[in-house]
């Protein structure tokens, strides 16, 4: 814009509001989104179940922590009921974890002990509509790893590992349900 004395001036007021929604609705007429708020499941969906996930490992109620940290996530960050059965509900969300382990990354070197461990998760993941069955979500190899350290008091190993499954499956919560909602 230019003024007086042909000096260049940045627009102000209802001009750069004008500019600002102009260049937001170019970005989003692309494709742009903000990462995490993609949608792509059909309308009609309104309501999930999640039954809980079937445990295919060794590891003591890791299915029960998953499944908890699923149905937070859905109701926390999107716009469906979670419900407690899938016939009541739009879409079934079922999942089993086919594989829990905790790997030492890091070891103490006077006592030879772990610091360090890196949980891998891996889940068989799907959702379906009700309706017609079809497949609206699908990954049967969906990968998470979380990184935790471990005291050096041997006592407090095993609150230390059920606080790493349930700090494991929050963080891999976050990643299925956006991984759902984007079609990833």
């Amino acid at each position: 814009m230019r003024g007086c004395g042909g000096k260049r001036r940045r627009a102000r007021g209802p001009a750069l509001a004008i500019a600002s929604l102009a260049g937001l609705a170019a970005m989003a007429a692309c494709g742009y989104r903000v990462v995490g708020t993609a949608d792509l499941l059909p309308e009609e969906i309104r309501t999930i179940a999640v039954p809980a996930f079937t445990n295919a490992t060794s590891e003591f109620k890791v299915e029960q922590y998953l499944t908890d940290a699923v149905v937070r996530e859905v109701l926390s960050r999107t716009r469906y009921r979670v419900v407690s059965g899938p016939e009541a509900a739009d879409a079934t969300l079922v999942g089993t974890v086919m594989l829990f382990d905790a790997i030492p990354q890091n070891f103490d070197p006077l006592t030879g002990r772990a610091t360090s461990v890196m949980t891998v998760t891996r889940l068989n993941v799907a959702l379906y509509n009700r309706a017609d069955g079809s497949v609206l979500y699908s990954n049967p190899d969906l990968a998470h790893r979380e990184n935790y350290e471990v005291s050096s008091d041997p006592e407090s190993y095993v609150n230390e590992r059920e606080a790493a499954i349930e700090r494991a499956s929050r963080s891999l919560a976050a990643t299925l349900v956006s991984a759902v909602l984007s079609g990833f």
